[in-house]
Formats: C-alpha cells, structure tokens, sequence
C-alpha cells in the first residue's frame, strides 16, 4: 500500500479510538482488518464470480468461451472447468502457462471453498478457484493489481465509545435449530443458529440471532442493520462476531461491527441480516459507509 493513503488510514484509526485509549486491542484490531482487506487475497482483488454448469466450461478472454473474461493476463483460452458429478477438474490449454503453488498445471482436481481452502491457480495476475454457495459451484476470479485494492479509499469509523461496549444475556435455542439466510445474490441458506443475544440499550430490549458458521468455531457471527443502514453505514448491514457465551452470558463490542465484502465489489455473495435483526436504533459505532463504494 502507499506510504500516504497507509498514513492516512492509520491516522483514522488514531482519531476514531481516542475515546477507548485504554483498549490498544480496538486499534490492533482495525489495523488488523485493513492489512486483510488491502492483502492479495482481500475483498478488494475480486473481479469476477462465474457460475459453473454441470460438463465443459471453457474459460479465457474470447466470446466463443463458456466463462469470458477481457483481462490482460488471459489468453484466447485459458482451459476449462470440467463437472461431473459435484467434481470440478481443471485442464489447461497448451501454452496458457497456469501454475498451482508455482508449479505448472495441466489438470488437477479442484477442492471448492466449502471443503476447507481452495485450490486456487494462477495466470498472470490473476487468482481463480472454486466456491460453493447454496449448492451451486462457482468460478472466484481475483486480481492482485486490481486498481480498488491499489486505488483503497481507507476506512472510516465511529468514534469508539464504551456505552457500545454490551454485557448481553443468550439465550440457546434447541439443537440444530436452522434459520434461512437470504444472500445478496437471491440465494438462501439455512444456517445453524444456537441462539440469541439479548441486550438492553437506553433502557430498551433488542435480541440478535447468531449463527454458528463451523461446529468447532469459537465465535459467533452476528449480521445486523440499523437505522444507520444506508445512511452513515452500508445499506445491506454489517457484520460482527462475539466470543462464545459463558454461563450464559457474552460480551458485544459493536465498535468491532465491520461492511460485509459487497460494500467494495459486485463479486461478493454475502449473507444478508435476517428480519429479527434489523434494529430499530441508531448504532453508531464501528465501521461505516465505504467512501471508495462501488
């Protein structure tokens, strides 16, 4: 990142936790967000998402191609996805010069994101592997030179405040409760969802439902709105995630609330928060409406 936009951020970062100086821990944390949105494999590479059909999908920068991409480091064609099955396998065209952790490929079997890490390959300076969602297989495309991750606006917050800081009640849900979760591209998923976190502010009750996205996770995620959504926050909501409960009670700190992928690309698949979490109060605190939004 350049020295002045890294200045920049970093001078953000300063103003916006003065209020919390006694918790270094908020500032390592947003620095620690930056440095993962700005990486090669940050939301700010992204620069396609292709949905795979079962067969041949042949992918490079010519029209004649089943996934076409008008990108530099592609040729005419660069091989193509093979689907049998639930199986993806990736044959490379002669000459098309694609590795797999810097050794040339012919074919390999891909491992799709919902598998653990993805099998991710390269052409130029592009990175491309498989992701699953609402079980349908896609084609990520990422460029590590992509102008959004070199051109980063920086990152605005809140100013810090320790009233958003909640000591709140869960409440479990029977085993194995699922609840539908809408994507920003129209897909839904049931989740599981151990339970709810309950929290007062200025002397009102609000509930959140979490989910767990992994059995053995060791945090809850939370998707939320307000009514900063739109406003001084990205309009779909934002996220959070929370240590687990114990003794049946969890710490918020809502000055840790993050934009989800989609508020820098259109090539995201986020998950949407659910109705019962759309709060009817202004939460201001963490992060807020991308300056550099697409």
């Amino acid at each position: 990142m350049p020295t002045r936009l890294l200045t920049v951020c970093l001078v953000g970062l300063l103003a916006s936790s003065s209020a919390l100086a006694d918790l270094p821990e908020l500032e390592q944390w947003r620095q620690q967000r930056l440095a993962r949105l700005t990486s090669e494999t940050g939301w700010l590479t992204l620069v396609g998402l292709y949905w795979l059909r079962p067969g041949e999908n042949t992918f490079g920068r010519a029209s004649t191609n089943r996934i076409v991409l008008d990108h530099p480091s592609l040729p005419t064609t660069v091989g193509k996805f093979l689907v049998r099955d639930g199986r993806i396998q990736f044959e490379a065209s002669a000459g098309a010069r694609v590795t797999h952790d810097g050794k040339p490929v012919r074919s390999i079997a891909l491992i799709p994101d919902s598998q653990g890490t993805p099998t991710t390959l390269a052409v130029g300076s592009l990175r491309f592997f498989i992701i699953e969602r609402a079980g349908r297989l896609g084609v990520r495309v990422r460029d590590v030179d992509h102008p959004a991750r070199k051109n980063f606006a920086g990152l605005e917050y809140f100013p810090a405040r320790d009233d958003w800081i909640v000591d709140a009640r869960f409440e479990p849900y029977p085993a194995d409760r699922r609840i539908p979760i809408l994507n920003i591209l129209g897909m839904t998923e049931d989740m599981v969802a151990p339970g709810s976190i309950v929290f007062t502010k200025d002397g009102r009750e609000f509930r959140l439902d979490a989910i767990l996205e992994a059995p053995d996770d060791q945090e809850l995620f939370i998707m939320f709105a307000d009514a900063t959504s739109g406003r001084e926050t990205y309009g779909a909501g934002r996220y959070i995630y929370i240590p687990l409960p114990k003794d049946g009670r969890v710490t918020v700190d809502f000055n840790r609330a993050y934009n989800p992928p989609c508020a820098f690309n259109d090539f995201a698949t986020c998950p949407l928060p659910p109705p019962q979490n759309r709060l009817p109060i202004r939460v201001e605190a963490g992060e807020k409406k991308y300056r550099g939004e697409h």
